[in-house]
């Protein structure tokens, strides 16, 4: 069986996702990526939030608390909370700037921040993740590790179950969750394809 990589996010999106205020994740990929580009690892992830670059000021103004709460809520010694598991259903990618309008108000993110994102790495186009998120019943503990720091996208993670192992929730319902996919289908040209392991720029 292969093992579930963790996909590293800010805290506050973690939370974004759990709670299902946003169904979608915008990358470009951190310095550390292999070949500096952001590639699909795995169709399946274990949520790893890290308070790390977080600042109020990038996100819309009814999501800055979370920065100070998230950060509060870290456990000690920089261990990871992991409180949810999702499955890429489906992928994008962005070379527009005006599909960044459409994709607004779908995100925590402030939409300064999105086109930083957007511009980062000019030549690459932007990734849009469509992520079916399931909450923990009980979260996990993970100690941290140097390894897992730094910008990087992926993480593999020592003796976590395969998600299917451990009690967990859908964080929208399978109505809501069908409904918020359609509405960012259509704010994206082509709207979603399906996920390949090893997608990357292009």
């Amino acid at each position: 069986m292969l093992k579930v990589p963790a996909f590293k996010e800010w805290a506050v999106v973690v939370q974004a996702l759990l709670e299902g205020e946003q169904i979608i994740d915008i990358r470009k990929g951190g310095l550390r990526e292999v070949g500096r580009h952001f590639a699909i690892q795995s169709t399946r992830l274990w949520l790893y939030p890290t308070v790390e670059h977080q600042q109020p000021a990038l996100l819309k103004p009814a999501y800055q608390r979370w920065v100070a709460s998230t950060e509060a809520a870290a456990p000690p010694e920089r261990a990871i909370r992991v409180e949810g598991w999702a499955d890429v259903v489906g992928v994008a990618t962005v070379a527009e700037p005006e599909v960044l309008d459409a994709l607004d108000g779908k995100v925590v993110w402030s939409r300064e921040y999105v086109d930083t994102r957007f511009r980062w790495k000019a030549r690459d186009p932007l990734h849009v993740l469509a992520l079916r998120v399931h909450r923990l019943d009980q979260p996990i503990t993970v100690p941290f590790r140097d390894e897992y720091g730094g910008c990087t996208s992926w993480v593999e993670f020592d003796a976590l179950p395969d998600p299917d192992q451990v009690a967990s929730s859908p964080a929208l319902s399978d109505e809501a969750f069908a409904a918020r996919l359609e509405g960012c289908a259509t704010a994206i040209p082509g709207g979603w394809r399906t996920p390949v392991v090893g997608d990357g720029p292009g």
